[in-house]
């Protein structure tokens, strides 16, 4: 027993899902999910616009999105590294740059930190999780 009784009780609970187990890196993975999920969003907004543009338009909304697909890439990158493992984030990161299919590994990125957000009692909306609560 405690000498004070009026001390805080402490807790061996660990954080569940991430690498190291410490809340810093689950906050960590809901900016890192934050990141992604606006990648995801930009993404998606920018097919339609690239299909009826001008030419003109059409280079600089490539250059747009080729500045999305390396932040995009970062974000995998150091989200995975975070919930997976660094060889994992690696070959993520990798598949992020490819244009199509990286979408799909910003997708079961996201996926996976959704679940490990969820897992540790944290509510997850449309934009990722609410930082002030972590």
């Amino acid at each position: 027993m405690s000498e004070n009784p009026y001390q805080s009780p402490e807790t061996d609970a660990r954080i569940v899902g991430v690498n190291d187990g410490s809340i810093e890196s689950l906050r960590k993975v809901a900016q890192y999910q934050k990141g992604i999920l606006v990648c995801i969003l930009i993404q998606l907004l920018a097919v339609a616009p690239r299909l009826f543009a001008p030419p003109e338009m059409q280079i600089l909304l490539s250059v747009g999105l080729v500045i999305v697909l390396i932040a995009g890439t970062i974000f995998v990158f150091l989200l995975a590294v975070n919930v997976y493992s660094t060889a994992m984030g690696v070959v993520m990161g990798i598949i992020a740059l490819i244009p199509c299919i990286g979408l799909l590994a910003l997708l079961a990125v996201n996926g996976k930190a959704t679940t490990v957000l969820r897992n540790n009692g944290i509510k997850v909306g449309l934009l990722g999780a609410d930082l002030s609560k972590i």
